[in-house]
């Protein structure tokens, strides 16, 4: 019943721990029906909290009469107000986002704002049972997964939806006994917004043939959120075994991979934080099967086989600048870490073995010296062989994996290619009987 409306609410603040009773709230107010209840009911329960409205000027005259309404009601229920108005159209050609999505932004942002700088706990707007019903059914629409199922939460951090627990009838309903006005926002009868479709023309249809579909579509919205939690638990220990990092790279051995089940599922859910879509986790499966070498592009990774293993690697943002080394410079930072440099006499010191440092003849070096990263058609002339390669045909007789070759840096002199750096110095400037001076260089990570 109507009447019983405050008694609900403070039952649904308790139950669902939204705030203490001592803390200030802060209502989101656009003076539509749900919003005014809302801070209807916050007096009447006796919390503390004060009114926030946006006045977004998207409506021309309608806006302004929004706006000189909530200040009214906020006056009569002697409650603090806060108002702002917003640029919106400006802020779209800035942003270069839609209407809505401006106004979401705009909207919180202001609110989270206004919230921390004058002292409330909380940010509560006024979404109802049947706003979770859409936004799950809309969810399932657009395929989001079973998180995406369980509609809209009561709590996320300092964001509460107290009504929840209400129909917008009963809302409705309370402010009609109550004699409580309220505003019309003419956008909001429009089906052009995919959320007013559903409201307007999915919801309705489905409740001619089920009396009882919001009701009970909430309360399978609940149960979507218990089994969610059941959902992640088990998710989670999937991660664990399946996979491992190494620095920036992530890795997923195939076998094990292979005998998960339920494949799809998981691999889903293990992908999509890379940035795969539901269709190309499909393309990612098919590496299980592929050889060497294959790979998918996510909007974000890169996900290639490797042997026994699905290596997973962040796209690279920017091409890889030149670096280029004078004389006398000691240290060099760059993209693969950092050089260390100096010259010294040949003396008797045995040629260090260590791949990460490298000894070249200083007569055989001319400053400056390049250091980039590798491309196709490189090549040089490997330690020890007296016929140049290609690097490309070196770094596969190294065995090494996509990501690495791909990080894979040389050192320059006068246009050829001195040293693999980390890995194999050039032939031709390597250390000999008649070598005098030494230039040595140190990779460092």
């Amino acid at each position: 019943m109507p009447q019983h409306l405050v008694i609900d609410f403070a039952a649904y603040i308790s139950r669902q721990h939204l705030f203490d009773p001592a803390q200030k709230v802060l209502l989101a107010v656009s003076g539509g029906v749900d919003s005014v209840v809302m801070a209807r009911l916050f007096k009447e329960a006796g919390y503390h909290a004060g009114i926030a409205h946006c006045n977004f000027q998207l409506r021309g005259e309608e806006s302004e009469r929004d706006e000189a309404f909530v200040r009214n009601m906020a006056a009569a229920l002697e409650l603090p107000l806060h108002v702002v108005k917003f640029d919106t159209h400006a802020y779209v050609e800035e942003h270069r986002v839609t209407i809505q999505v401006a106004a979401r932004e705009l909207r919180y942002r202001w609110l989270e704002e206004t919230r921390a700088a004058s002292g409330y706990a909380f940010i509560a707007t006024a979404h109802h049972m049947q706003d979770s019903v859409e936004t799950a059914l809309m969810n399932f629409a657009k395929g989001t997964g079973i998180a995406g199922l369980h509609g809209i939460l009561p709590k996320q951090e300092h964001l509460v939806r107290p009504l929840l627990f209400a129909e917008k009838d009963r809302l409705v309903a309370y402010a009609a006994m109550n004699n409580i006005s309220f505003v019309e926002d003419s956008s909001n009868i429009t089906d052009k917004y995919t959320r007013n479709y559903f409201r307007h023309q999915v919801i309705p249809r489905l409740q001619e043939a089920f009396p009882g579909a919001v009701k009970n579509m909430a309360a399978t919205i609940e149960r979507m959120k218990e089994a969610e939690s059941l959902y992640q638990e088990a998710l989670a220990r999937h991660r664990k075994r399946l996979l491992f990092q190494q620095g920036n790279t992530w890795m997923v051995p195939v076998g094990k991979l292979q005998k998960t089940a339920p494949l799809q599922t998981i691999a889903w859910e293990l992908f999509r934080t890379f940035g795969c879509t539901s269709a190309q986790t499909q393309q990612v499966l098919s590496l299980l099967e592929s050889e060497s070498g294959r790979f998918v592009d996510t909007g974000s990774h890169r996900i290639v086989r490797n042997r026994q293993w699905l290596l997973i690697t962040p796209l690279a943002t920017e091409v890889s600048p030149l670096v280029v080394i004078e004389p006398g410079q000691q240290h060099i930072h760059f993209g693969g870490g950092q050089l260390q440099i100096r010259e010294q006499e040949r003396g008797n010191a045995g040629i260090p073995a260590a791949p990460e440092t490298a000894w070249l003849d200083a007569a055989r070096v001319r400053f400056p010296l390049i250091l980039r990263k590798w491309k196709q058609g490189d090549y040089f002339y490997p330690l020890g062989m007296p016929k140049k390669k290609k690097v490309s045909r070196f770094l596969i007789d190294q065995k090494l994996s996509l990501p690495r070759k791909e990080n894979v840096w040389v050192l320059e002199s006068d246009k050829r290619i001195v040293w693999l750096v980390g890995m194999r110095i050039d032939d031709r400037v390597k250390i000999t009987p008649g070598t005098r001076g030494v230039i040595s260089i140190t990779l460092l990570g």
